[in-house]
């Protein structure tokens, strides 16, 4: 990387699109109040994709609803996220409604139940620009015919008349991409965008995803429990566990030296081609993502965790660098954990560099 590319990262980094800082999410219920997400930052650079990784009920699509003002009235947020140094959080529902869509979009991980069973792909495209964009609708439908040839739907002409339960899942998630991606946002967040679908399809949905940050330099924060997912398409990974952010890292860094307990047994229990031949078989996880009413003083995975101890059950372990990579905050790599992975030593030619 040379000096001016290096200048020019660090001012992507220094000015994040959206950035989070100390999120907490919490929910009454009859039996007290939940601690869905605890105290999470993080931020997203300019044409920069990171993944958001962890078990369902970590508090992944809590926290990205919670970008966009999407949660339930109950909801009680506190916090910090920016878009473009504009603060969300505690902004008037009018407000917000300019910046969804306009400016935060999102892919919801179930286009059937997300798309409306009795209108056209193209009205519903269409509607978001009548919305935002103040089109006429011929000019909204045009548009949307642009828009569904953009994400790879072929004969987008003739499908831009079909109604959601004509076209194939692949195709459905296509329709839900082109309609978050049709004001151009600043910030895409797609939540599970290749749930249920078959490898071939899903590689074609990632693809499609990474065209359009290469094309109109979009951010996006992608959410999923497949961290083949996650490698195949993100710069950097951030993983969740009880509502916290226990690891952050460069996808490449994380995936060859985790130092999170919990990051180690995800990427343990993931299928690995020729590493679970004949009757080896996957690792697993002991226990379950805890239900948290008080995020508790301490480790939240040590009920889980075979190293644990005294402290790690006494005391939270502050997420901090475990990795330097740099003068860029991007590419260190952060832990919170008393106990981190053992890691392998530095070869002579690493530590010259």
């Amino acid at each position: 990387m040379t000096t001016a590319e290096r200048a020019g990262a660090a001012a992507a980094v220094a000015t994040p699109v959206l950035a989070v800082r100390d999120l907490s999410v919490s929910f009454p219920t009859e039996t007290g109040t939940v601690s869905a997400v605890d105290g999470v930052s993080l931020d997203l650079a300019s044409g920069e994709i990171v993944g958001m990784v962890g078990e369902s009920g970590c508090g992944k699509s809590v926290t990205a609803m919670s970008i966009a003002g999407l949660l339930p009235g109950s909801a009680r947020v506190s916090g910090s996220v920016r878009l473009n140094g504009t603060e969300l959080v505690g902004t008037r529902e009018s407000a917000l409604r300019r910046v969804r869509g306009k400016e935060i979009a999102y892919i919801f991980q179930e286009p059937m139940t997300s798309l409306n069973p009795v209108l056209t792909v193209g009205r519903q495209i269409g509607e978001v620009l009548q919305i935002h964009e103040r089109m006429s609708r011929r000019a909204a439908r045009a548009r949307a015919v642009e828009l569904l040839t953009l994400v790879g739907i072929p004969s987008a002409a003739k499908r831009v008349d079909n109604y959601p339960h004509q076209l194939s899942g692949g195709m459905r998630q296509r329709v839900m991409i082109a309609m978050a991606v049709a004001c151009g946002p600043k910030v895409l967040v797609a939540d599970e965008p290749t749930t249920a679908l078959d490898v071939t399809v899903q590689a074609g949905i990632l693809q499609v995803l990474r065209d359009l940050r290469d094309r109109l330099g979009t951010s996006i924060l992608v959410i999923t429990h497949d961290l083949g997912v996650i490698a195949d398409i993100a710069d950097r990974v951030v993983v969740m566990y009880a509502g916290r952010v226990v690891e952050r890292a460069p996808v490449t860094d994380l995936f060859a030296h985790p130092y999170h307990r919990y990051t180690a047994g995800l990427l343990a229990a993931s299928p690995t081609p020729g590493r679970h031949a004949g009757t080896d078989r996957l690792q697993e996880i002991p226990g379950l993502v805890p239900v948290l009413s008080v995020q508790p003083d301490a480790c939240t995975f040590a009920d889980r965790c075979p190293a644990a101890d005294a402290r790690c059950r006494e005391s939270a372990p502050p997420l901090e660098v475990a990795r330097a990579g740099g003068t860029l905050a991007a590419t260190e790599h952060l832990a919170a954990c008393w106990h981190p992975c053992p890691q392998p030593r530095t070869q002579p030619e690493e530590a010259n560099r």
